[in-house]
């Protein structure tokens, strides 16, 4: 066998060890196992959707009842079934994504095993070539005796030239599949984030639910007099109302009165309805306090840092792509130093850097900047400032539909706003579920202001 041909049979052996890459990578799964799963897994996800879109049903018809023991208890015990049903349901998806990650790691690592082999492979065989394409046409047929067999040689070039095209062709087929991969894993690592963060939400909700309604129970000894007693006890007066903190994350709390203030200013601007966008404003805090909070020191690498409170090193608290860079351009307009500010820490693998009590991640926020600044005068605008915060919040919902001020536009755009384009799955409903509750409870309040100021 002469040179070239042994150059075609190796380009051969080359192109059948790139072919087989796809079943080298996706061998551990077997499809039946996997469809079995998956179906067992929707079927019962299927029971608790259905059971918790029961309860809630329940709870929005009894709070357009009055006031009264049995419909509050009704409430409570409806609130306490749901949240436990959400709470299972939501495990089973977390279980599955955790799995959908290990699955997906385990793919990266072989195809980013077969890249490297592919590419060793293809250089050897293009420096092969490259000697071989040294020899002239001339200098070829000297080295060969019998002349069919140097034209055979020569067929076997042009084959294998067009061989060649095959292989860089499936060598980028194969980039890019590692590269989607990546980009699936990062998103599966973002949901999974998520879910944990309203799992611990929810898991607080319902504490206070059976914490108050065991207060109930007690505080009323199961009467209605009684209860009508606590409810008249309960009303608030209207500084009261006003003076009551409004809690907000990476930045100092306000008063419910400033809160509205700055809600209102949001309000005209865009449209947005103030209640609702305080209920998005407190779910958001309550997240935070649930992820903690981090500063970003690009320190030992770009988007690490540390533990605000621990001081405990933590990586990957900003996306170095995506965040690093408007976020020191952030902190150097506003003359802060990046060093000190509070940003959400990281969860699950995935990233963190939400700043201030919308928490935006610096890319969104660099996006959107312009329209705060035309909203509130802020130039340039902070996301750590509670005016700021709330109008670029009000800006982004108003984006996503909540102008209209409708329940459901509203709801959706809550959910649009934590989850994104997943927003539609029922894992995360208990967000934008809890954010119409609270601001109906801010709604009652701002009500009861109106009301009180008119007299």
């Amino acid at each position: 066998m002469g040179n070239i041909s042994k150059l075609f049979f190796g380009l051969v052996l080359a192109l059948f060890f790139l072919g087989v890459f796809g079943a080298q990578v996706y061998a551990e799964l077997d499809p039946a196992v996997v469809a079995a799963q998956k179906a067992k897994l929707e079927a019962e996800l299927k029971v608790y959707e259905d059971q918790i879109a029961g309860f809630q049903s329940l709870i929005v018809e009894k709070q357009k009842e009055g006031d009264s023991f049995k419909r509050d208890i009704e409430i409570l015990n409806a609130q306490i079934a749901k949240a436990k049903l959400a709470i299972k349901a939501r495990t089973l998806s977390i279980n599955k994504l955790l799995g959908n990650i290990e699955d997906k790691s385990k793919n990266i690592v072989v195809l980013s095993a077969d890249m490297e082999s592919a590419r060793a492979s293809l250089m050897q065989f293009l420096r092969k070539i490259q000697e071989s394409d040294r020899l002239s046409a001339v200098e070829l047929a000297l080295v060969y005796e019998d002349l069919s067999e140097f034209f055979g040689e020569l067929e076997s070039l042009q084959n294998m030239q067009e061989s060649l095209q095959g292989l860089f062709i499936k060598f980028n087929d194969l980039r890019s599949r590692e590269q989607k991969a990546k980009e699936d894993l990062e998103d599966q690592k973002d949901q999974e984030t998520k879910l944990q963060s309203l799992q611990r939400l929810e898991q607080s909700r319902l504490q206070v639910n059976e914490k108050d309604k065991s207060k109930l129970l007690k505080d009323t000894q199961g009467k209605e007099s009684e209860y009508q007693k606590l409810l008249k006890d309960k009303q608030k007066t209207a500084a009261n109302i006003r003076s009551q903190l409004f809690l907000l994350t990476g930045s100092p709390s306000i008063s419910f009165e400033k809160a509205i203030e700055y809600a209102n200013l949001a309000e005209r601007a865009t449209g947005i309805r103030p209640a609702f966008l305080l209920g998005v404003i407190t779910q958001e805090t309550n997240l935070g306090a649930n992820i903690g909070q981090c500063l970003m020191t690009n320190n030992p690498k770009n988007g690490d840092g540390v533990g605000k409170n621990t001081g405990t090193a933590i990586t990957g608290i900003m996306k170095p792509t995506r965040d690093v860079t408007p976020y020191l351009q952030i902190t150097s307009e506003l003359g802060l130093d990046f060093k000190l500010m509070p940003v959400s820490c990281p969860q699950s693998g995935g990233y963190g850097g939400g700043m201030g009590p919308a928490q935006f991640i610096p890319s969104t926020w660099a996006g959107i900047a312009p329209r705060v600044a035309k909203a509130t005068g802020s130039k340039p605008p902070n996301p750590w400032d509670a005016k700021d915060g709330f109008a670029a919040a009000a800006i982004y919902l108003t984006d996503l539909g909540a102008g209209t001020q409708t329940y459901n536009a509203e709801w959706t755009a809550a959910m649009k706003y934590f989850a994104g384009s997943n927003w539609q799955k029922s894992a995360y409903r208990f967000y934008g579920d809890d954010v119409m509750a609270i601001a109906k409870k801010y709604q009652d309040q701002i009500d009861l202001l109106q009301s009180l100021a008119q007299r």
